[in-house]
């Protein structure tokens, strides 16, 4: 059922389901008289005229149907939603013909043919074939839009696509790559309002190569792509017979709680038969208990045999992929060595030996080189020193000092220079000289400098030696 454009303006409609943007224009009667007129045949009469009036429809056209949360759109409920004041707008179809041209829009039987879609057929009223109205239009050069033929609307059916997988990724169910349309029916109704709406995005999945679908038996199944994975791969034997296994234990894990139940009302209806004193009708009650508790048993059996199938199907994927991986491993580190040997390595090391023993070689040569040059200089004034050294005399050896005093010096009290006593307790002055001789002196400085420091503290801040004692 349409809703109104004038309707959601009624006082006791929510303002806030108002596009703002046209509030201002749908209420006043001037503009909207414009706007609902009929748009010119050829747009290059009035440019701006016809350029205004088809602003203000597409978007509105797509706001609306976003409201609706429906991806598809005909003449006709455009017709009844932009009713204001019991008039319609006379340019929706020439507004259906611009986003056509456009691409914002798309017809349905268009927008399904360009998949593999042959199973839309089943159980859901999408046109699929050109109405014959829209195509006696066409011969005939009429290009008025058939009032029940449906549109897609493209940035609608995208978010839907969207969404769609969002919720699959995020649902309990995201490990099973393949669902029954009815399980993704139920899964999806909150963002799909009906199949139709479902079918369109399920077809621009496809187009986008993240879904595929099947016809098994009577029964859609939806394959969706994986984690990872840039695409959805065919459906396989493998993938029906998983979902078959899938499927199976679904239903006996059903029936399996079915049978507890039955068997648990059973015993209640034992024990209130017993209460009221029916004993043998009691007994045939838990009898039948314990027939449901077997029959529960085998299917238990059964379910738990299903499981370990599935289970070892996985662990075989999972051991599949290992292998996958392994394969590409070997294939990478043999194009990574495919020039590289044993032999080949040693000549290298034995290579790398080589050099670096001829780079020791020339550097202890340049070292060597280094320092015969560095010392060649000094050797010559070293041998010219030594030469002097030798043709010097040796000094004399002084034996002529004073003998050390061996008696105590007085104690008490410190002596007096003007006592007779002290003088006479010291040595005798030496009268000899030392046998030095102002040559040697003038020779020996001659072979030393002043700059030198251990000179200049023998000889004091003058630079002269102090005069031996006489």
């Amino acid at each position: 059922m349409s809703v109104r454009f004038g309707d959601m303006l009624a006082p006791q409609s929510p303002q806030g389901d108002v596009p703002p943007d046209f509030l201002p224009d749908w209420e006043d009667d001037e503009r909207m008289a414009f706007l609902f007129s009929a748009f010119k045949e050829n747009r290059e009469v009035n440019t701006t005229d016809w350029d205004g009036k088809m602003n203000f429809w597409v978007p509105l056209v797509i706001s609306s149907c976003r409201k609706r949360g429906a991806v598809c759109v005909n003449l006709q409920d455009l017709n009844e939603t932009f009713q204001r004041k019991g008039s319609v707008p006379l340019g929706l179809g020439t507004v259906v013909q611009h986003m056509t041209r456009c691409g914002k829009v798309q017809k349905e039987s268009e927008f399904a043919a360009n998949v593999d879609s042959g199973w839309l057929s089943w159980g859901v009223g999408l046109l699929l074939v050109r109405p014959l109205k829209w195509t006696l239009s066409t011969l005939l050069g009429n290009s008025r839009v058939p009032l029940e033929e449906s549109f897609v609307v493209i940035e609608l059916v995208k978010e839907k696509a969207v969404e769609l997988m969002r919720v699959y990724r995020s649902s309990p169910v995201a490990e099973r790559s393949l669902l029954s349309f009815q399980e993704l029916r139920a899964l999806s109704a909150h963002v799909c309002t009906d199949e139709t709406t479902l079918c369109l995005a399920l077809i621009q999945l496809q187009r986008e190569k993240q879904v595929t679908v099947l016809l098994h038996e009577g029964e859609k199944i939806v394959k969706f792509s994986q984690s990872g994975q840039g695409r959805v791969s065919p459906i396989s034997d493998m993938d029906v017979g998983i979902y078959q296994l899938q499927c199976s234990e679904k239903l006996l894990g059903d029936r399996v709680e079915a049978l507890s139940h039955e068997a648990e009302r059973c015993r209640e209806d034992a024990r209130k038969l017993l209460q009221e004193g029916k004993k043998s009708q009691a007994m045939r009650c838990l009898k039948g208990r314990k027939r449901m508790e077997k029959r529960a048993e085998r299917l238990y059996a059964q379910l738990e045999t299903v499981k370990g199938i599935l289970d070892q199907i996985a662990h075989s994927q999972t051991d599949r992929l290992v292998m996958q991986a392994y394969q590409a491993g070997v294939a990478a580190l043999r194009l990574s060595l495919k020039d590289v040997t044993v032999e080949r390595a040693e000549s290298l090391v034995d290579q790398i030996q080589e050099l670096c023993d001829t780079q020791d070689e020339v550097n202890q040569t340049l070292a060597g080189a280094a320092l015969e040059s560095s010392a060649g200089g000094d050797t010559d004034e070293l041998e010219e020193e030594l030469k002097s050294l030798l043709e010097e005399p040796s000094p004399k050896r002084v034996s002529t000092l004073p003998q050390v005093p061996s008696w105590p010096l007085p104690m008490g009290r410190a002596p007096d220079v003007h006592d007779g006593s002290f003088l006479n307790s010291l040595p005798p002055v030496p009268t000899s000289s030392l046998g030095i001789t102002d040559e040697d002196l003038n020779r020996e400085l001659s072979r030393f400098t002043l700059g030198d420091t251990d000179m200049v503290q023998a000889y004091g801040p003058s630079g002269t030696r102090p005069a031996a004692a006489q």
